[in-house]
C-alpha cells in the first residue's frame, strides 16, 4: 500500500510539518491575545 509512486511519503511529511506550523502558530496566537486581554485589563 506504501508504493502508489514513491511521493506519499513526501506529500505525507509536508502535510504533517504544515499542520505542525498551523497549530504552533494558533497556539501561539492565542497565548499572545490571552496575555494581551489579561494585561490590558489591570
Amino acid at each position: 500500500m506504501m508504493h502508489d509512486g514513491g511521493m506519499t511519503g513526501g506529500m505525507m511529511w509536508g502535510m504533517g510539518l504544515v499542520w505542525l506550523l498551523v497549530i504552533i502558530l494558533l497556539v501561539l496566537g492565542i497565548a499572545a491575545l490571552l496575555k494581551y486581554l489579561f494585561w490590558r485589563g489591570r
